[in-house]
C-alpha cells in the first residue's frame, strides 16, 4: 500500500504452472520461507554407513569386550592344544562325539539292543562288527551304514536296522544256511544255496553236503542240483560234481566210476545211464568211467582188471592196460 492507500500488484498475469502471486502490503516485512528437510538417502530405518560403522565399534569397544575376546581366545588356544595333544581323541573314544553326548544327555541313548533271526553268529560279534557301542547315541546313529556293514558278513543274506526311539534299537537277521561243499585249489568251503562261500569245511557235520568241484562250480550250483534229482535212485552213488573247463559236468560216484556227462542236454544223457542201470546194473561193473558225452552212444572204460580178463577170454586178444567196451 502507497502513501494513499491503494494496493501493489503486479498488472501481469502468473506464469503456467504457478499461482498468483500473494498480496502484500508496502512496508510489510519479507515472510519467512519454511525449509524443506532433506530426503533421506537409502531405506527408511537404516542409519547411514559412516554412522553404523562407528556403532559397531562403539559396542566392541565397550565396557567387558576385552574380557570376552580374552576369554574366547584362552578356548581357541586350549582347543587347539587338545587336539594336537591328543587329549580330544581319547575323550572322544571314551565318551563319543559332542553330539552323541548331548544327544544322550537329552535322553537318547541306547539302552536295549535286540538282535533276531540270527543262528551261527554271536551277538557280541555282530555288535562289534556293527560298531554299537555305549559311546553312541540312538539319535546319531547311521542304520543305513550298520546295515551295510552286517551285509557284509558271508553269512549274512540280508539285514534290517530299525531305531525305536527314544532309547532302542533293533537288528534282525536273516542267515545264509549251510547248502553245498565247494572244493578248489584244494580248499573246500561251505556256501549257501546262492554259490556264496560262508567259511571254511572245518566241522565233520557237513560232511554230507552236496560237494561240487572246481572253478566256478560254485555258482553253477543249481546246475548240479538239477542233475541229482534227475539222478533219481543214483543219487546216493554219486558223491561229487566236477566242473570240467566250466561247460560241462563229471560226476563220481562212491565206487570211483566217472561219468562224463555232455555240454547239452546232460539231463537226458543221465536219464539213458538210469535206465541202464536199471536193466543190467552197468555201475556194479569194474569200470573207470562211463562216457555219455556222445548223444545216443555210451563208451564204457574198464579197470586193469576187468580189461586183463576180458581180453584173455577173448580169442587171438592180448591183455591190455585197461581197455574200451
Amino acid at each position: 500500500m502507497d502513501g494513499r492507500g491503494r494496493l501493489l500488484r503486479s498488472l501481469r498475469p502468473a506464469g503456467f504452472g504457478f499461482a498468483p502471486a500473494a498480496l502484500a502490503y508496502a512496508g510489510a516485512l519479507p515472510v519467512p520461507q519454511a525449509v524443506t528437510a532433506r530426503p533421506q538417502i537409502g531405506p527408511p530405518g537404516r542409519l547411514p554407513r559412516r554412522g553404523l560403522r562407528h556403532k559397531i565399534l562403539d559396542r566392541l569397544a565397550g565396557p567387558g569386550m576385552g574380557a570376552y575376546f580374552s576369554l574366547a581366545l584362552l578356548m581357541a588356544v586350549g582347543g587347539y592344544g587338545a587336539v594336537k595333544g591328543g587329549h580330544y581323541a581319547a575323550y572322544v573314544a571314551t565318551h563319543g562325539q559332542p553330539a552323541d553326548i548331548a544327544a544322550k544327555a537329552l535322553g537318547f541313548s541306547i539302552k536295549a539292543v535286540t538282535i533276531a533271526g540270527e543262528r551261527e553268529l554271536k551277538e557280541q560279534d555282530l555288535l562289534a562288527i556293527a560298531g554299537i557301542s555305549p559311546r553312541n547315541s540312538l539319535l546319531f546313529l547311521d542304520a543305513a551304514k550298520i546295515r551295510e556293514r552286517l551285509q557284509r558278513l558271508p553269512l549274512v543274506k540280508e539285514a534290517a536296522v530299525t531305531k525305536l526311539y527314544p532309547d532302542r534299537l533293533l537288528i534282525e537277521i536273516e542267515e545264509r544256511q549251510p547248502f553245498a561243499l565247494w572244493q578248489c585249489d584244494g580248499n573246500v568251503q561251505i556256501v549257501a544255496d546262492d554259490g556264496v562261500p560262508i567259511a571254511a569245511m572245518r566241522d565233520q557235520r557237513f560232511i554230507h553236503l552236496p560237494l561240487v568241484v572246481g572253478a566256478g562250480a560254485n555258482e553253477k550250483l543249481s546246475q548240479y542240483i538239477a542233475l541229482l534229482e534227475t539222478a533219481g535212485d543214483l543219487r546216493e552213488r554219486i558223491v561229487a560234481g566236477v566242473l570240467v573247463a566250466q561247460r560241462r559236468w563229471t560226476l563220481k560216484t562212491a565206487n570211483g566210476i566217472e561219468i562224463l556227462l555232455p555240454e547239452t542236454e546232460p539231463e537226458a544223457a543221465l536219464a539213458m545211464l538210469v535206465s541202464l542201470q536199471r536193466t543190467s546194473q552197468i555201475l556194479d561193473k569194474d569200470l573207470i568211467s562211463l562216457d555219455l558225452r556222445q548223444p545216443g552212444r555210451l563208451v564204457a572204460r574198464l579197470t586193469e582188471e576187468a580189461a586183463a580178463e576180458r581180453a584173455g577170454t577173448l580169442p587171438g586178444k592180448s591183455k591190455a592196460k585197461g581197455g574200451h567196451i
